[in-house]
C-alpha cells in the first residue's frame, strides 16, 4: 500500500474576540437595574404633569424601560466594539500544516 502525503503550509491571524451576545445581554441587565433606580428615586409617584394621571409603579418601570434597556444594551455594543479594535492591534500571526494523504492503491 503506497500512500502520497502532500503538505502545504499556511499563515493566519489569530486574536480574542469579545461575545457581543453576551456584553448586549449585560447591557440589557445594567438597563433593568437603572430603569429600577430611576422608578424608586423619582419622588412625585408617578403622577403626570401634563395630563394629571397617577401612574402605579410597575407602569413608571415599564416606561423607563422602554428607554433605558436599549441605552443599556447600545453602550454594551459599544464596549464590545472597543474592545473589538483593541484585540485588532493584539493579534499574532500563526502558521497552520496541511496534510493530505492519498492512498495510491488500485482497488
Amino acid at each position: 500500500m503506497a500512500e502520497e502525503i502532500t503538505e502545504r503550509v499556511e499563515s493566519a491571524r489569530v486574536r480574542r474576540v469579545p461575545k457581543y451576545s453576551v456584553f448586549l445581554l449585560l447591557g440589557a441587565a445594567v438597563g433593568i437595574i437603572a430603569a429600577l433606580a430611576l422608578t424608586f428615586g423619582i419622588s412625585d409617584g408617578g403622577v403626570s404633569t401634563s395630563t394629571g394621571l397617577e401612574y402605579s409603579v410597575g407602569q413608571v418601570f415599564g416606561f423607563i424601560a422602554l428607554g433605558a434597556i436599549p441605552v443599556g444594551m447600545a453602550l454594551g455594543g459599544v464596549v464590545a466594539l472597543i474592545l473589538d479594535r483593541s484585540a485588532r492591534r493584539r493579534s499574532r500571526e500563526v502558521r497552520i500544516v496541511h496534510e493530505r494523504v492519498r492512498s495510491t492503491d488500485a482497488a
